[in-house]
């Protein structure tokens, strides 16, 4: 995100220095505008050029380019914008040293002037922005990459740290220190047969028989004498 922001503010740099630099001078006092996007492929004549069909008119389709690469987050449509105005500008000079027989910089009027280096900086700022740029598919692929990443929702607290378990969140000592869930009791399978108090049907216990002589009641009879 803060990619995009830095690449799109230089590239907007960029292109408003190009857009202002056919109005100022271009060479020996001869403004840009005045120079005919014809004259760049047939050669530099002294005709005076209309402001939209001089040199200006690239410059302008450059800076479109940077409008919609910067709202549609294009790394490609910002370079390709540096590379119009470059490309231009370099011909120009290409041309403009064959009307003249040579190119030269002067520091009183004459020779190249302060327009073809607004030209120059202005592309190669729309250079610099497409490279600062992330791009629209750098969000995606991150996303995507996260995805794909497994997750470990509750990691194992350390052994000596209190233990905040999900999802209770209750605190206490840590006494588990796997990743995984603790692996649950056994089965319910009912009462013990052998535990009285879990009996569904207790039965009373069974007392002497008669005639036992541990029986108090019905003591035992000694049969009758003959």
């Amino acid at each position: 995100m803060i990619r995009n922001i830095l690449g799109s503010l230089v590239a907007l740099a960029g292109a408003a220095s190009a857009v202002l630099s056919p109005f100022r001078d271009w060479y020996d006092g001869r403004a840009g505008q005045d120079y005919r996007v014809r004259d760049l492929f047939g050669g530099i004549t002294a005709t005076e050029s209309g402001v939209l069909v001089s040199i200006l008119l690239p410059f302008l389709f450059a800076a479109l380019l940077v409008i919609a690469g910067v709202v549609l987050r294009s790394r490609i449509a910002v370079a390709l914008a540096g590379l119009v105005v470059l490309g231009f500008t370099i011909l120009w000079m290409v041309r403009q040293g064959q009307a003249e027989g040579a190119l030269t910089v002067g520091g009183d009027g004459a020779g190249l002037q302060v327009g073809v280096a607004n030209a120059l900086a202005g592309g190669v700022l729309m250079l610099i922005g497409a490279l600062l740029m992330s791009g629209r598919g750098a969000g995606a692929r991150a996303r995507a990459r996260r995805e794909r990443e497994p997750v470990e929702p509750y990691a194992a607290p350390p052994a000596d740290q209190v233990d905040t378990w999900p999802p209770t969140q209750e605190p206490g000592m840590s006494t588990h220190t796997s990743p995984w869930p603790e692996p649950e009791v056994d089965p319910y399978t009912g009462p013990d047969p052998h535990d009285p108090r879990t009996r569904s049907y207790p039965q009373a216990e069974r007392g002497p028989e008669p005639g036992d002589p541990r029986d108090p009641v019905h003591p035992p009879h000694r049969p009758p004498e003959r």
